[in-house]
């Protein structure tokens, strides 16, 4: 299929001719790497038994894949504007399936957490790639729409991949990473025949090396002192000396950014008000979320002595809940302002986290302890998380488009990877007690104060249209 060239500022869009079928291979995608989060989640003790890693070391499975996947989705970002949206796509869809096969075969845990960054890679390159497709090629008058979409197919990959995570992890975990592989090579198939190759001519520089790099280091070194700080003491040297380089990452980043001829991130890029809001809102919406779902499976498979397979059917009804309330959202949303929408999903996301932790007591019964409460968070993230994603890059010009979404899903992923370290700090701190509840109920006391946090800054997201 001939080349073509995206506009660098608002033009003319190409029409592929097909956005229904472009619309169904990215979101295919979008569903296999994130169905491979969900999985890995309900694997998480069988791997831990297997390895005998502790639950620290275990987290780097989750960690690992998240920090590099946010990383580098910017700098990917950028080259899929440059130099074309469909090779990224395919190229990233690649590696991610080969990467997954790996996994299936690690012979222990570090070579699990490695090959898990080579799958972040080629999640990093498809991500961005995915998205500025729909961006692009579809109308204006489809793009929230279409972003709707991706949005809920990646959440419906949260409801199906426990229950699917948990019949495979009874066979065995190393099929949870086998799973990917036929998912990708159809959509590689299929991705070769349908997409358009678009690019921006006017991105003529690679994305600064120095400035990705710092954010690769900035985000390890919060997430290995937040992981380890129980270990080492919160004053200890060693913890002191992680956040001095994460902050340090960060700086060096910002400077880049500010004064590289081709930064990682655009700095006009944070012009848009809406733009900024939302992915704030965004990064501490993504914090609860990464630490709400391990914590519940934590409970079940702990305290509540639930199987793997057990574990997945009772995580289910949660997640099932975000797309029936994503659609029940459409409705109001073309009259409410978004930010107000927002804010109401988030509100429902921390009242389900305070009801598990005011439920939560040593004698575990899922139907009146963690079922309702679990209900209420998957409400609220149906309500939000749509509208957040859609807001986030509805104002940024078409030459942005995959620059733009790679940095709001670099601020999800890094809310993931703050998420995940802060549940493992909190569940530390807590230290041995015959009482679970008292061990759990602090977590859920953070995912809600974040959840009520990203509440309040989701007010800006409203821009100068609705979602």
């Amino acid at each position: 299929m001939a080349t073509q060239t995206a506009p660098s500022a608002e033009g003319v869009r190409p029409n592929p001719g097909r956005p229904s079928v472009i619309t169904f291979v990215v979101c295919a995608a979008a569903f296999m790497a994130m169905l491979d989060v969900f999985v890995v989640n309900v694997a998480f003790t069988d791997i831990g038994a297997e390895f005998g890693a502790r639950l620290g070391d275990l987290s780097w499975v989750l960690n690992a894949y998240a920090i590099v996947y946010a990383a580098l989705l910017v700098p990917a970002g950028r080259l899929a504007d440059r130099y074309g949206r469909k090779p990224a796509f395919l190229a990233g869809l690649a590696v991610f399936t080969v990467a997954s096969a790996a996994c299936s075969l690690a012979p222990q845990l570090w070579w699990l957490v490695f090959f898990r960054g080579v799958q972040a890679v080629g999640a990093a390159l498809l991500t961005p790639a995915s998205l500025g497709l729909l961006l692009t090629v579809l109308p204006a008058e489809r793009r929230a729409g279409a972003v709707r979409i991706w949005a809920t197919t990646s959440s419906f990959a949260a409801a199906v991949g426990p229950v699917v995570g948990g019949g495979l992890v009874e066979l065995s975990w190393r099929w949870v990473f086998l799973i990917n592989i036929p998912v990708g090579v159809a959509a590689f198939a299929v991705a070769r025949q349908v997409l358009p190759d678009l690019r921006d001519t006017s991105a003529v520089r690679l994305p600064d090396p120095l400035g990705t790099a710092a954010l690769v280091v900035a985000f390890g070194a919060l997430s290995l002192g937040l992981v380890k700080g129980q270990d080492w003491t919160w004053t200890g040297a060693a913890t002191v000396t992680t956040f001095a380089v994460a902050a340090a990452g960060i700086a060096v980043f910002v400077v880049r950014i500010l004064n590289h001829p081709a930064p990682v991130v655009d700095p006009a890029l944070f012009r848009t008000p809406a733009f900024v809001w939302a992915n704030v809102t965004v990064l501490l919406f993504c914090t609860a979320f990464g630490a709400v779902f391990p914590s519940v499976v934590l409970w079940l498979q702990g305290p509540a002595g639930y199987s793997a397979l057990g574990t997945g059917l009772a995580i289910a009804p949660g997640p099932l809940m975000v797309p029936l309330f994503a659609a029940v959202g459409r409705r109001p949303a073309t009259r409410v302002p978004a930010g107000a929408l927002v804010a109401a999903g988030n509100l429902l996301f921390a009242g389900g986290a305070l009801l598990l932790a005011a439920s939560a007591s040593a004698d575990t019964r899922y139907a009146t302890q963690i079922l309702p409460g679990w209900l209420v968070i998957g409400a609220g993230i149906g309500l939000a998380l749509p509208v957040m994603l859609s807001r986030a890059t509805a104002e940024l010009p078409a030459g942005q488009a995959a620059t733009g979404s790679a940095v709001v899903n670099a601020g999800r992923q890094l809310g993931y990877v703050l998420g995940v370290a802060i549940l493992v700090a909190v569940l530390g701190t807590a230290g041995p007690t015959a009482d679970p509840a008292h061990t759990f109920r602090p977590a859920w006391w953070f995912i809600a104060a974040t959840a009520a946090g990203s509440a309040a800054t989701a007010f800006g997201i409203t821009g100068r249209t609705r979602s």
